[in-house]
């Protein structure tokens, strides 16, 4: 058997962390067992669906490198094989016309919510003849769904879960105005796109109920399920923007590393043995529907924010400078030209080191730019009388060596010893003066990568705020 699966989010809203997680797992089973991953938008709901949306949708995939098989699907471009469908069943005796007026159908609500029952339609047209029908009523179809025996999930993760066909009644398939209903309509396509697995948040698990009698009435094979546990926040309530960011686009914007979020949504109510960092390859090897758990995830973003920043650190240096130097404009109101570029490649090893996201990433790198105009308090402290005197004699000795971080650590080193300090005591008022702060890497890799002309002039700047001694 082909394993085919699907993605099948709705372009009503953002893309949430749950949705991500859910089609993560249908990647990483489809790639595993050597299948197809399929996208298909279910834009039924025409009002709120939006071009914007699906945007997102694409974009979010696309960051986070979950491809596709095939062309992606839209549901309201089938809307015409949701209707043969339904009328199908309906030819086969296996769904009926049925005209009830709105006031019948919110009598039988309030009747149902007097006894304290659900509310269930009661099926008063499930064996009516059309001839009785009122007149100007437009009738829905609904499935003549079986009233006896019950209707079982032989679920994946959540293992077998059944419900008394008695507790169920007849669904809508077609509308008045002749739409196909959302339930109706995903039964359709994921028979006629040959789904064999349907991986899905467990808030669908009582459609599935619905949507196997539907498989049933038309004769079709059943796909096998697997529901999973939804995404909770730490205090256990439903994720919200409370807990922090929820779509993946804002995961992106606050600097998260597509393949760290992947890497924490995937040990998120996934589990092989004590591993914690996984790549793709190993993601892909790994993963199966037998280690994934029944109880409900709690959203941990200190963790992934720990996560993000070991990913940072084995990140291509390359790679990271590029992402910096597009954000900076953004978040920082300064533009990269080619030198500032150059500096913030060569001083990346040490960066990363420090960051656990891009944007922190993006701020330490802003002064090799452009010198920010403010300084940290602590700075500020370093840059004494005393210590800007010191800068002009350092700008002296630096102006004579060849610039590399060898010969500058060689300089500050001897200078140091030459002042009769420590090389702390030379190296935190350098850092003050070229960075306005006291966080950097090193001051020899530092100083290197500003290159000399530009650490010179900050070095000198800063030097001529000496006071001049008094001659009087």
């Amino acid at each position: 058997m082909t394993i085919r699966v699907r993605f099948a989010p709705s372009p009503t809203g953002l893309l949430h962390i749950g949705g991500v997680r859910t089609a993560l797992f249908n990647f990483l089973f489809a790639r595993h067992h050597g299948g197809e991953f399929l996208l298909r938008i279910e834009d039924t709901d025409k009002a709120r669906s939006t071009p914007e949306a699906v945007r997102v949708i694409l974009d979010g995939l696309a960051w986070l490198g979950l491809d596709h098989d095939g062309q992606t699907v839209f549901q309201s471009s089938r809307e015409a094989r949701h209707v043969e469908v339904a009328h199908e069943l309906l030819a086969r005796g296996n769904a009926y016309y049925c005209y009830c007026t709105p006031e019948e159908l919110r009598e039988m609500r309030e009747a149902a919510q007097a006894a304290g029952r659900p509310p269930r339609y009661d099926g008063r047209w499930r064996d009516r003849d059309a001839a009785e029908a009122p007149a100007g009523v437009k009738p829905v179809i609904r499935l003549k769904a079986p009233r006896t025996g019950e209707t079982v999930v032989d679920d994946l993760v959540q293992g077998t879960v059944r419900v008394q066909n008695a507790e169920l009644d007849d669904m809508i398939l077609l509308r008045s105005d002749g739409t196909p209903t959302y339930l109706h309509a995903v039964v359709v396509d994921d028979h006629d796109m040959g789904i064999s697995h349907v991986i899905r948040g467990d808030d669908h698990l009582t459609n599935t109920f619905r949507q196997i009698q539907i498989f049933q009435a038309a004769g079709w094979d059943l796909p096998r399920f697997a529901h999973i546990p939804l995404i909770h926040g730490a205090d256990g309530a439903k994720l919200s923007k409370r807990h922090g960011a929820v779509s993946v686009l804002e995961f992106r914007d606050q600097g998260f590393l597509p393949e760290a979020l992947c890497n924490y949504l995937l040990r998120l109510g996934w589990g092989h043995g004590d591993a914690e960092f996984l790549t793709r390859e190993e993601q892909v090897q790994l993963f199966d529907l037998d280690g994934v758990g029944r109880a409900a995830s709690r959203m941990d973003y200190a963790k992934l924010t720990h996560l993000n920043g070991m990913w940072l650190r084995g990140a291509d240096d390359a790679r990271l400078t590029a992402d910096v130097v597009a954000r900076l404009p953004i978040q920082c109101k300064v533009t990269a030209d080619a030198t500032a570029e150059a500096r913030i490649r060569a001083l990346m090893p040490g960066l990363k080191e420090r960051a656990k996201t891009l944007v922190e990433l993006t701020n330490s790198a802003a002064f090799l730019v452009e010198l920010p105009l403010s300084f940290g308090e602590k700075a500020k402290a370093q840059l004494t009388q005393e210590a800007r005197q010191m800068l002009g004699r350092l700008a002296m000795v630096l102006g004579q060596i060849n610039f590399t971080a060898e010969a500058i650590d060689t300089a500050l080193r001897q200078f140091a010893e030459a002042e009769g300090k420590k090389l702390g005591q030379v190296a935190q008022p350098v850092r003050a003066a070229l960075t306005r702060s006291t966080m950097s890497p090193g001051i020899d890799a530092t100083l290197a990568a500003l290159g000399q002309e530009e650490s010179l002039k900050r070095l000198r700047n800063e030097a001529s705020l000496a006071k001049l001694p008094d001659s009087s």
